[in-house]
């Protein structure tokens, strides 16, 4: 019986080459292929289908998980990730999950079912990866969120400085003459958003070196990154804290749910209520007034991840990285100068 080794040795191509031909995978040269071809049709070859089937599993796609099913800033980070994948020619499956969803054990289950290439988690809970992550032994990179203190070998990290960026937001609104300033979204415990945790060190970093009161109980609201939470933490925030000058929304998405609060409420931004976001999403070029807010930069986050977790997949690197990517602190007239 004719094997997939007689028609390498009669094609004179690696057995490599020849399982890409059968199983249509893109990368092979036209002449490869119309060889191959040939040997398969004059041997009558028929490839057994459990062979076939393990193969198949080889060239499975590349698993990217979304925490949050409304998150606009993930929407555009995974347009990146995914024209990134498609010029490379690699396939990619994609699955959202809910914001406190863990996403460490779907990925296991994943791995388990789909056997993919890899993973890329847009977003994460360090904690979640801390449980479960030794159960996943593919390449995999965490975009939005550093892994760099965990002891890992197959997991890579591409991130801002979320710590550094929301410092900077605080001295921007306090240069601007601001003192009584809000925060709402994610949350400021470790053990939920690690995002907004970090953010709000942030913000307290600041306050402490500006020696600014920050009452955490009447000047922060959490709630998750959407529209609609933003919306209703807007709504506590300015019930308990009328008095406020400012308020930094820790994602746009947030923002923008705010700013309809405030609106409703019968203020007027920045007359009344300055606003600043996070994520410089191209949405916030659009509002009225035009939001201020950190941009991240998206394109470099994608290629980072794509690059890194393809060269891992392929074998062209071994090692892991954990970078941090430059943001931009972009101002706009939702801030109001009070000096």
């Amino acid at each position: 019986m004719t094997t997939i080794k007689d028609i390498a040795k009669l094609s004179g191509y690696s057995i490599g080459t020849v399982s890409r031909v059968l199983n249509d995978h893109p990368n092979v040269s036209q002449d490869a292929k119309r060889a191959i071809d040939r040997v398969i049709q004059e041997m009558n070859y028929r490839p057994n289908s459990n062979a076939k089937q393990l193969k198949q599993q080889s060239y499975s796609p590349v698993i990217i998980l979304i925490k949050g099913y409304s998150n606009i800033f993930f929407a555009s980070l995974l347009e990146q990730v995914q024209k990134q994948l498609r010029a490379l020619n690699e396939e990619a499956a994609v699955y959202y999950l809910d914001e406190f969803e863990n996403e460490v054990k779907a990925a296991i289950q994943l791995s388990m079912a789909k056997k993919p290439r890899g993973f890329i988690f847009l977003g994460g809970n360090l904690e979640y990866f801390k449980m479960d992550f030794d159960k996943i032994d593919v390449p995999s990179v965490l975009i939005t969120n550093t892994a760099k203190e965990l002891p890992f070998a197959n997991l890579s990290s591409f991130s801002t400085d979320d710590v550094e960026s929301s410092k900077q937001v605080m001295e921007y609104l306090i240069a601007k003459g601001h003192r009584r300033i809000g925060v709402i979204g994610g949350t400021s415990s470790k053990e939920g958003s690690q995002v907004g945790y970090r953010r709000m060190e942030g913000c307290k970093k600041a306050f402490q070196e500006h020696g600014i009161m920050f009452d955490e109980s009447l000047q922060y609201e959490p709630c998750r990154f959407t529209m609609q939470g933003g919306y209703e933490a807007m709504r506590s925030l300015l019930l308990k804290s009328p008095d406020l000058t400012a308020v930094f929304a820790i994602s746009d998405a947030v923002a923008l749910g705010a700013m309809r609060a405030i609106e409703d409420a019968k203020l007027s931004i920045p007359e009344d209520i300055s606003m600043i976001g996070y994520d410089g999403i191209d949405m916030v070029n659009y509002t009225t007034p035009r939001l201020a807010s950190v941009k991240q930069d998206v394109e470099q986050l994608a290629y980072l991840g794509v690059d890194d977790l393809l060269k891992r997949v392929r074998k062209k690197r071994v090692e892991c990285v954990h970078q941090v990517v430059d943001f931009d602190l972009l101002g706009a007239s939702s801030i109001k100068d009070l000096n």
